[in-house]
C-alpha cells in the first residue's frame, strides 16, 4: 500500500475513533404541566414551592421541563387552561382539581391524546387519571383512636366537619364517627364547620362550649389553635385536640403547658411526589396497577400513644426545633420533605 494511502486510511480510522468517543445526546426532559386551581392558602403556596425545589435538586434534576399553570377563580377557568395545555401535547399533566367531576370530560380528552394524567390532593374521579393523595379514611381513624385512649374510653367529644361538601371532610367525619362508635362510653355531643380556617374553628368551638357544660375533647380538621383559644377564652381547661400539622399548631402544642394534641399531615410535597410518579411511568412504561395511590403521612403528638387498631403507625413526639419551628411561619406545613428529597423548612416557606 502506498504511503499516501496509508496516511489516508490512518486519518479515516482516527476519525471513526473520534466519532465513537462522542457521547450520545442526552434524552430531552419530559414536558410536564402542573395545573393548580388556586393559591389562596399557605398549603397551596408550599405545594408549588415543593414542586419547584424538586426541579433544582434530587433525582428529578434535568428530567423535567416543568410548566406551572394557575387557573384561579372558577372550575371553567381550569377547564379552559387544561384545554390549552392539551394542545401543547405535553408528556404529562398533573392536576390539583377544582372539582372532582367537572374536569372529567377534559381529562378524558387528554388521556385519549396519549397524555399521562395524575391528579393529586383534590383528586379526580375520571378512571384514566391516577389519584395521588393521603388516605383520608385512615388518618381520622388513627386520630380518633388516640382521642379515645387519652380519655380512657369515656367522655364527651365535639367534631369539626371541615368544609361542607368537600370529599375529604365527608370521609374524615364518617371515619371519625365509626372509630369513636367502638367506644360506647364516648358521646359525640356536637358538630361545627371549621372551614379549614382558625376563625370559624374558634367560633364553632366557642358556640358548642356555651351549649355544653362538659366537653372532654375536640376532633378538629385544621389548625387546632382556634379550638385551644376558645377553651382558654371560656375559662375551660385544655382538653385533647386533634388537628393537622401546621407549624403554628405544632409550636402552640409544644409550648403550651397542659396541651394535649395529635397532628396529622397532608403533605404539600404531594406535588413533588406526582412529578416523581410521572417520571417513573414515562421512564419505564410501567403503570401502577391501582389508580388510587396513597402517600405516607406522618403523625405528631405531645403524647404519642401506640395504636391498637394500627400497630404499624408511628407517632412522633412534638419537639421544638426538631419538628416544630418557633422561628418559622406558622403556616408552614410539616413535614416539609419526603424521604427521597431534601426540602428544608426554609425552602418550603420561600426563605432560601
Amino acid at each position: 500500500m502506498k504511503l499516501s494511502s496509508l496516511l489516508l486510511w490512518g486519518a479515516f480510522a482516527a476519525a471513526l475513533t473520534c466519532v465513537a468517543q462522542v457521547p450520545a445526546t442526552a434524552a430531552e426532559p419530559y414536558v410536564i404541566y402542573l395545573s393548580n386551581n388556586f393559591m389562596g392558602n399557605d398549603w397551596r403556596q408550599q405545594m408549588i414551592r415543593s414542586a419547584e425545589v424538586s426541579m433544582k435538586k434530587g433525582p428529578l434534576v434535568g428530567k423535567v421541563d416543568l410548566h406551572i399553570e394557575q387557573a384561579e377563580g372558577t372550575v371553567q377557568a381550569q377547564i379552559d387552561s387544561l384545554n390549552n395545555i392539551i394542545r401543547q401535547k405535553p408528556s404529562a399533566i398533573l392536576i390539583d382539581a377544582s372539582s372532582q367531576t367537572a374536569l372529567n370530560p377534559t381529562v378524558r380528552r387528554a388521556c385519549d391524546a396519549g397524555i399521562l394524567v395524575i391528579s393529586y390532593d383534590q383528586t379526580l374521579t375520571e378512571p384514566c387519571a391516577y389519584a395521588l393523595s393521603v388516605n383520608w379514611d385512615f388518618i381520622p381513624r388513627v386520630m380518633a383512636e388516640w382521642v379515645a385512649q387519652r380519655l380512657g374510653g369515656k367522655g364527651n367529644v365535639i367534631i369539626d366537619r371541615g368544609l361542607p361538601g368537600y370529599e375529604a371532610s365527608i370521609a374524615t367525619t364518617k371515619a371519625t364517627e365509626e372509630t369513636l362508635a367502638k367506644f360506647p362510653d364516648i358521646k359525640i355531643v356536637g358538630y361545627f364547620d371549621g372551614n379549614f380556617a382558625p376563625g370559624p374553628e374558634q367560633s364553632g368551638v366557642a358556640a358548642l362550649l356555651a351549649a355544653n357544660p362538659k366537653i372532654d375533647a375536640v376532633v378538629n380538621m385544621a389548625y387546632g389553635t382556634g379550638a385551644m383559644q376558645a377553651l382558654k377564652d371560656a375559662g375551660r381547661p385544655l382538653v385533647p385536640v386533634t388537628a393537622f400539622s401546621f407549624n403554628g399548631s405544632a409550636v402552640t402544642c409544644g409550648q403550651t403547658e397542659g396541651a394535649s394534641c395529635i397532628l396529622a399531615s397532608n403533605p404539600p410535597y404531594l406535588s413533588a411526589e406526582a412529578i416523581k410518579l410521572a417520571v417513573q411511568i414515562l421512564d419505564t412504561g410501567n403503570r401502577p396497577k391501582d389508580r388510587a395511590i396513597f402517600v405516607k403521612n406522618d403523625f405528631f403528638s405531645t403524647d404519642p400513644l401506640p395504636s391498637k387498631f394500627y400497630p404499624d403507625v408511628t407517632i412522633q413526639k412534638i419537639e421544638l426545633g426538631k419538628n416544630a419551628f418557633p422561628d418559622l411561619s406558622p403556616g408552614l406545613f410539616l413535614p416539609a420533605s419526603p424521604d427521597w428529597l431534601d426540602i428544608t423548612p426554609a425552602e418550603a416557606v420561600g426563605k432560601s
